[in-house]
Order: structure tokens, then C-alpha cells, then sequence
């Protein structure tokens, strides 16, 4: 099959996946607006019981919170400043958002 008739058969990414695939690209320099949204769609997933996160294991959802809470931590004790802990603040929301969110080449190995 042609790469357009692959991109033919692939329904456009929602505006949600698109917001992540940016906040989560590694090239990409995140805002604070960027990483409260993200807190809220984790939020968001646990309290809708997302079947993505029922399927993961209780040590995994614990180190999910343990990022989660290290993710709010730094935004209340610190104003300003993410540029400079940007790697660790991405590796933050990886592990925060495991389960929920997979990335474009994990999506495309799992679907085909």
C-alpha cells in the first residue's frame, strides 16, 4: 500500500491527541499553561475511569502519582523556570501520563 493510501485509510487526529503530541514532543518547549492542561486531562482520565489506566498495574499507578504530584509540586514552588528543568519535566509527563497517552510511533506499532 502507497503512503497516501495509508494516510487515506487514517481518520485526522483530534484536536485532544494533537494538543499532546505537541505538549509531549521533546522539541517543543512547554508553558505553564501547557502543563496544567495536561494535569487536567490527566485528572480528567482517572476520574472517567479511563479503561487505559484500569488496565495498568497498582505499582504503575502509583508511580504515575508520584510523577503527577512531582509535576504540581514544581508548579507551586516555582513561578517561573520550566525551560530550565524542561527534560525532566517532559520525562515527568511521560511517566505521569503512561498509560493514557502513547506516542505516535507506539500508536503505529500497536495498530498495524
Amino acid at each position: 500500500m502507497t503512503q497516501a493510501a495509508l494516510k487515506a485509510q487514517t481518520p485526522p487526529a483530534s484536536p485532544t491527541t494533537m494538543k499532546l503530541d505537541q505538549i509531549m514532543d521533546p522539541t517543543h518547549p512547554l508553558c505553564k499553561d501547557e502543563i496544567v492542561w495536561m494535569l487536567e486531562y490527566i485528572k480528567k482520565k482517572v476520574a472517567e475511569e479511563d479503561p487505559q489506566l484500569m488496565d495498568l498495574s497498582q505499582p504503575r499507578l502509583l508511580q504515575n502519582f508520584r510523577y503527577f504530584a512531582e509535576i504540581a509540586l514544581m508548579l507551586i514552588q516555582r513561578r517561573n523556570g520550566f525551560d530550565q528543568e524542561a527534560d525532566r519535566l517532559k520525562a515527568w509527563l511521560h511517566e505521569a501520563a503512561y498509560g493514557i497517552y502513547k506516542p505516535d510511533s507506539v500508536k503505529s506499532t500497536r495498530n498495524g
